[in-house]
């Protein structure tokens, strides 16, 4: 039948050509030629349906829909692989293609994908096999970037949203098989279009990654361990097949910009944590490798591990700005400069001071008077991880260690004397305060570098009373 026809055509071609060449050039009126020409014409119709021909352009794909022959698609197949009805998995490539008659095919002529730069686009696979109940998205199959659906569909590919996706430039997809989100019809398929956005860590911060699909993370664990190979999260297949958990991650995203797909990964940004002049910065981590102490046998109020362990680490931070995940891990700030601490009125700028007060103390002779103290202290940036692990923080090194240290020397020796004595003998009260305070506090691996007895309030009775004795 397409040999007659395009036989048919042929000859209509080549009669009716001949035709209107001869009417025009012998002048037989309009109407000759003018039917010559529309023989012409129709010839080229019937050889072109005789033919089955299909013209491909370069900014196309042919999407082929068999109207009829073969066996029927299975049940719940949207895709023929063997020349079943329906759409078929193999596209035309741009070109002349024969065989393709109107009553048997019919060719969609679809757009290629264009992915502009700074852009990614998402796939969503409308065949294929069941996605695990295990996990969320479809896995990465060798198909040519989602060109090739043959292979796709004999690779095992699965059917749903897909762990892979399109950076810039340009794909032949078969459309049929493939639905692909980008930023021009991302609201039509519930997303924004800036999810579809190439995404950029700014300077000077830090992605803290959340990964929504892969294993459960162990019992016990708050994030998933780093995964080698990955790419940053850029390559979710090798991510997943390395034994990536679903969740919060340990590894982060340094500034730059990554082609990230927002159906497995969620990144916050937070500013690098910065320790300041004057200060070092004690890391405790909540996640890494299994704790193993490095204190040594000397250190028995604590324990301290290598970076990289879970617990407090042995090293501390220095003055700069560093990467660090803040979900995971926090960082108690240690000043390595003299610190000031006031039993007075006045607070320093530190803040470390603010609850303390002037000390009530008793003397010998029962008389009730208050003492100004000022403490001066230092901390050792190799010895800020030995106080935190010991107490947790400078704040509770001050309400736990400090203030009752020094508060109930200064009760206890004050019961020693009268009032007369410590206000006469202040000095030498002074000298027996620092060194009593500078033995006991070393023992927390805090230097005490002075001790200083300021305003002394003697009771108002006592006062009265040796004025009068001072008058008589």
């Amino acid at each position: 039948m397409e040999t007659f026809l395009a036989f048919i055509g042929l000859l209509l071609i080549v009669m009716g050509t001949g035709v209107g060449l001869l009417g025009e050039a012998f002048g037989f009126g309009l109407f000759l030629p003018w039917l010559g020409w529309v023989a012409a014409v129709a010839g080229g119709a019937v050889l072109v349906m005789g033919l089955g021909l299909v013209m491909i352009s370069e900014r196309q794909v042919g999407i082929v829909i068999k109207k009829f022959g073969g066996r029927s698609l299975a049940p719940g197949q949207l895709i023929a692989l063997h020349g079943e009805a329906g759409y078929q998995a193999d596209t035309l490539a741009p070109g002349w293609h024969f065989g393709y008659w109107p009553w048997q095919y019919a060719v969609i002529k679809a757009p290629v994908i264009v992915v502009p730069q700074g852009e990614i686009a998402l796939i969503v696979a409308n065949d294929g096999q069941p996605i695990p109940p295990s996990r969320i998205l479809g896995k990465e199959v060798e198909c040519d970037n989602y060109q090739n659906a043959r292979k796709f569909l004999t690779h095992g590919g699965e059917k749903g949203r897909q762990l892979g996706l399109l950076t810039a430039g340009t794909y032949r997809v078969n459309t049929a098989l493939f639905n692909v989100i980008t930023t021009a019809n991302a609201e039509k398929h519930g997303m924004l279009a800036r999810q579809l956005l190439v995404y950029t860590v700014q300077p000077d911060k830090v992605g803290i990654v959340t990964t929504l699909d892969g294993t459960p993370i162990d019992e016990g664990e708050i994030a998933g361990s780093v995964i080698p190979g990955h790419d940053n999260f850029q390559s979710a297949q090798k991510f997943i097949s390395g034994g990536g958990r679903r969740g919060l991650q340990e590894q982060i995203l340094l500034s730059g910009s990554w082609n990230l797909n927002p159906w497995v990964a969620v990144v916050e940004q937070v500013p690098m944590t910065e320790i300041p002049i004057g200060h070092v910065g004690v890391v405790i981590s909540f996640v890494g490798k299994p704790h193993e102490d490095v204190s040594g046998l000397e250190f028995k109020h604590g324990d301290l591990v290598n970076q990289g362990h879970k617990g407090v680490w042995v090293t501390p931070l220095y003055p700069g700005k560093h990467p660090l995940n803040t979900r995971i891990m926090k960082v108690e700030l240690v000043p390595t400069t003299n610190i000031v601490l006031n039993w007075a009125v006045r607070t320093e700028a530190h803040k470390y001071d603010e609850k303390l007060s002037s000390i009530t103390v008793r003397s010998k002779d029962g008389f009730s008077f208050n003492l100004d103290v000022a403490q001066i202290i230092h901390v050792g940036a190799l010895d800020a991880p030995k106080v935190i692990s010991r107490v947790g923080s400078m704040q509770n090194l001050v309400d736990h260690v400090l203030e009752p240290t020094v508060g109930n020397y200064f009760r206890n020796s004050a019961q020693a004397y009268t009032v007369l004595d410590f206000l006469t003998a202040r000095s030498e009260r002074q000298a027996e305060a620092a060194a009593h305070i500078l033995k006991a506090i070393g023992a927390y691996d805090v230097q005490a570098i002075d001790t200083l007895i300021g305003d002394i309030t003697p009771p108002e009775q006592l006062m009265q009373t040796q004025t009068d004795r001072k008058i008589a």
